[in-house]
Formats: structure tokens, C-alpha cells, sequence
């Protein structure tokens, strides 16, 4: 089942074109990892998932994009934001507590039963492999939470308004290796109930999760297989040069 399909899709930021012809599908419960070098396009063509793009100065489309089967700028960009949850490379918890970070998207979707709120709540700290360090103080700062704590508890509150999609963007970029390990672990759980998109600048983070790997440059889609053989037996020498550290 395809989530996402992309056809001959051109992306101009201004006068930059960011993208140039991408055509590619996104396939229902994968991990779809993006990797390349920086300014290849990547973050842009994730922010285009969720038409997060459109919202800065000049921005200009061509091609199709389809989410379901329906373009995506014919929906409601709120509706899309809430089936198309993004986690971004810097934790931004608000500041409240870790229950009202996680509840604060249910009650803007109109959620006010406490009992409602705190079931939400619990589950998704635990998707976010998060809740067995904190259910003890969930009425304490999320500013009190470590790096890799404030991530996942993004994570909990992305998953808390029940998306379709998870769009990750370098989201452990400045984590630990163990916290990096728990975010990764969550990310493979989280597959079999939504769709995950991951932009990553490590070509190992992409090898340990991804199921299907595309390599990015210079804004064009130079290729995309199952990981394990894009690894192992890439299709072009580019791909093969970025993965084994040759540039980027």
C-alpha cells in the first residue's frame, strides 16, 4: 500500500530550485530512510510531506504529490499537519509539564475528559519508549528532562494526536548513543503502526533502521533500493563514494 506517491515533483525556495523532478513512492508501515550531503535537498522535499514548505516566501510546485491518493495541497493544511506528525533535529518541549506537553495536542483537538487525556498520555510516552522514566513525574518541567528524554517526549507528543506518518528530521543529531539507541528502538516499534519518514546525515543510523534508503544530491533523487542492498551493492558509483565517506 502506498502512503505517498511523487511524481516528476520540482521544488523552487525563492529563485533556489531545491528539488528537481523527484519520482518516488512511499510505501504504508516502512522506514523510509534520506540520506546525502548537505543542501542535496533532503529536509525540503521531508518539509514537503506535510506542506510545510509552502509557509516561507516563494515557494513554487510543480509535479504531483499524492497523500492516499489525493493531492495534498487540495487538503486542509491542518488536517494534513495532524496525519503528518514531523520531529524535528532540536527538541522544542513547551513549557509545561511532561503530562500537558504530551496532552497538548489532544486537547487542541477538543480532548477533555482527564481519563481520555491521561490513557493518550500513557501511551504514547510508552511508543515513545519514554514512560517508565518519567510516569512518576509527569508533573514535573519537561525542561528537566535530559537531551535524549526531551526528543522522545516529542516524539510522545507528535504520537499523541494519532498520525498516519512520522516524519523524522535528523532527530538524533544531538543525542548519545544511548539515547540515539532508544530512539532508534522506539522507530522500528513505531513502523507497524505508522508510516516513518527519517532524514539522517549518519549513513550507519540509516543502515541499522532503514527498510528502503534514497540518496539525495544536489536536489535530485540519484537512487532509491531496499537498504541492505543499497549498502552493499549500490546501483551508482555517487552512492557508493557518499556512503563510504568519499564526500559529504
Amino acid at each position: 500500500m502506498v502512503t505517498f506517491d511523487i511524481q516528476k515533483l520540482s521544488v523552487w525556495l525563492g529563485s533556489t530550485q531545491a528539488l528537481k523532478n523527484i519520482s518516488m513512492q512511499v510505501q504504508a508501515h516502512e522506514i523510509l530512510t534520506i540520506i546525502g550531503p548537505s543542501n542535496s535537498g533532503k529536509t525540503t522535499f521531508l518539509r514537503m510531506l506535510n506542506r510545510l514548505n509552502e509557509l516561507g516566501p516563494r515557494f513554487r510546485r510543480e509535479g504531483a504529490l499524492l497523500f492516499d491518493g489525493t493531492d495534498i495541497a487540495a487538503l486542509d493544511a491542518q488536517i494534513v499537519r495532524k496525519k503528518i506528525g514531523m520531529v524535528f533535529a532540536l527538541p522544542l518541549p513547551l513549557p509545561l509539564s511532561i503530562f500537558d506537553n504530551v496532552a497538548y495536542g489532544a486537547r487542541m483537538h477538543g480532548v477533555r475528559n482527564q481519563k481520555q487525556l491521561r490513557a493518550i498520555v500513557e501511551r504514547s510516552l510508552q511508543e515513545a519508549y519514554l514512560w517508565d522514566e518519567v510516569k512518576d513525574r509527569l508533573d514535573t518541567s519537561a525542561f528537566k528532562l535530559s537531551g535524549g528524554q526531551q526528543q522522545r517526549l516529542c516524539i510522545a507528543r507528535t504520537l499523541a494526536v494519532e498520525p498516519e506518518v512520522i516524519l523524522f528530521d535528523e532527530p538524533c543529531s544531538g543525542l548519545d548513543p544511548i539515547s540515539t539507541a532508544k530512539v532508534e528502538d522506539a522507530m522500528v516499534k513505531l513502523k507497524q503502526r505508522y508510516t516513518i519518514v527519517l532524514v539522517t546525515n549518519n549513513v550507519k543510523q540509516a543502515a541499522r533502521v532503514g527498510d528502503r534508503t534514497a540518496f539525495f544530491l544536489s536536489g535530485e533523487l540519484i537512487e532509491l533500493d531496499k537498504t541492505d542492498k543499497m549498502f552493499t551493492a549500490p546501483q551508482y558509483r555517487r552512492t557508493e563514494d557518499y556512503i563510504r565517506g568519499k564526500f559529504g
